[in-house]
């Protein structure tokens, strides 16, 4: 078993209809996943709309989800800033809440070179005893974390112990695969290129389907080592949700989704916005693919 587990799932912030944050309702959604085959969680990260929380709003998260989950479950806290400074503050107060890991993504915006790059994650993995998780999504920070600049990380940096490749590169990823250390691991950062990313060496994956179909994704890993056929059918039936969750910006299909099945959710905040009846229709038809039960109206939320 990788040391976070094979299916972290980067979990929603619910949010009440005043766009508060929901801890109660962060707490349920927490336990509903690790229930539904979640072998950990990450708070805090993009799908939980960091950008939008507070220093103390992230914190109040992190400890609530810890509370509710943290004895039976990997806990990973997100502390991405772009400014070196601010992430090294809330990574050594996050640090001291009981969680087991934290994830770091690159300084967005500000496009670092990749020696800003390495000394900002330095900076970061210093301020921390515990195994970091690199984040490399340059859809979202315009920045990619180059492979070698990966490699000396990984090599160099005793607490620096993963990374959540969202670059979806296959070559790019076999080649840090073929050179890393190897209590150094690779998860897919993203759902849809899972199943290439085992191909060269993944270990497995932080989602955002893991809110909806985390069983299904476990499931997929397993076999993939005794069964890739099995495993590439589980990925063709998920594959609609997958794309699905991503046809507006995320995190607003995915609220959607989890409001169409009863777990917490609630609005995401501007500049997000809402899904239109657009997504809402695609997102039932990819839900009902992937064989996951939607509520009734009437029904309500759990």
């Amino acid at each position: 078993m990788p040391a976070f587990g094979r299916v972290l799932t980067a979990m929603a912030s619910p949010l009440h209809a005043d766009f508060g944050l929901d801890l109660d309702g962060a707490q349920r959604l927490a336990a509903a996943l690790v229930d539904r085959g979640n072998d950990g969680v990450v708070v805090c990260g993009t799908t939980g709309e960091s950008p939008t929380l507070t220093h103390a709003e992230t914190l109040d998260l992190i400890r609530a989800v810890t509370e509710a989950v943290g004895d039976r479950a990997t806990v990973l806290a997100g502390t991405g800033k772009n400014d070196t400074a601010a992430a090294v503050a809330l990574t050594r107060e996050a640090s001291g809440l009981g969680v087991d890991g934290i994830l770091s993504v690159t300084g967005y915006y500000n496009k670092p070179s990749q020696r800003g790059i390495e000394a900002h994650f330095r900076a970061v993995a210093a301020a921390t005893d515990l195994p970091v998780m690199l984040y490399n999504v340059p859809a979202r920070t315009a920045n990619e974390i180059a492979p070698e600049t990966l490699l000396r990380l990984a090599t160099d940096v005793d607490n620096v112990v993963a990374v959540k490749d969202a670059v979806s590169d296959v070559v790019k990823a076999a080649w840090l695969v073929a050179r890393k250390p190897d209590d150094f691991e690779v998860y897919s950062g993203d759902d849809a290129s899972l199943l290439p990313m085992l191909a060269v060496g993944a270990v497995g994956v932080v989602s955002v389907a893991g809110h909806l179909v985390g069983a299904d994704i476990a499931a997929m890993i397993d076999v993939f080592s005794t069964d890739p056929a099995k495993a590439r059918e589980i990925h063709l039936r998920l594959l609609p949700l997958f794309t699905g969750l991503f046809c507006d910006p995320s995190p607003g299909p995915l609220k959607a989704a989890l409001r169409m099945v009863g777990l917490p959710a609630g609005p995401v905040r501007l500049p997000l916005v809402d899904a239109d009846e657009r997504v809402e229709a695609v997102l039932r038809d990819a839900l009902a693919a992937a064989g996951v039960h939607t509520l009734d109206a009437a029904e309500g939320p759990r």
